[in-house]
């Protein structure tokens, strides 16, 4: 059974000391990022030049806002890219990437479908690349 504080002076003790112990405050966790990329580049797909010149079809999910990609091994210093939806047929614009992420498209709606033809720097060179949507 519980017990009832009867005595003001007992009761008012008892709320002090709580106030004091645990401060009623509320704060904000700081938004992660790094949790948002990790997750958006977790699901990347591998694929090389070589085997194809244009991968996909892909559709976009709600793991990314954007469309990203990176070189992670191959002779090629580089590789030009570019995101062709297919609602619409045609490239976006060429981007030009190295083995850092970078964005191709950005703001694409989730379920967009798409392809992603490739070009190396040097005829005969290989590239192995990360897609990530």
């Amino acid at each position: 059974m519980a017990k009832i504080l009867t005595h003001p002076a007992a009761a008012a003790a008892l709320l002090a000391a709580l106030a004091v112990s645990a401060p009623a405050t509320a704060s904000a966790a700081p938004a992660d990022t790094s949790s948002a990329a990790t997750s958006c580049y977790g699901g990347a797909v591998t694929v090389s030049y070589g085997d194809a010149v244009e991968f996909g079809p892909y559709t976009t999910t709600s793991r990314c806002a954007d469309i990203n990609l990176r070189m992670i091994s191959g002779d090629a210093e580089f590789v030009w890219a570019c995101v062709k939806f297919v609602r619409v047929g045609e490239c976006n614009y060429w981007t030009k990437v190295g083995r850092s992420w970078k964005t191709i498209a950005t703001d694409v709606k989730d379920g967009s479908k798409f392809t992603m033809p490739l070009g190396v720097d040097l005829e005969g060179a290989s590239a192995r690349v990360q897609i990530a949507f």
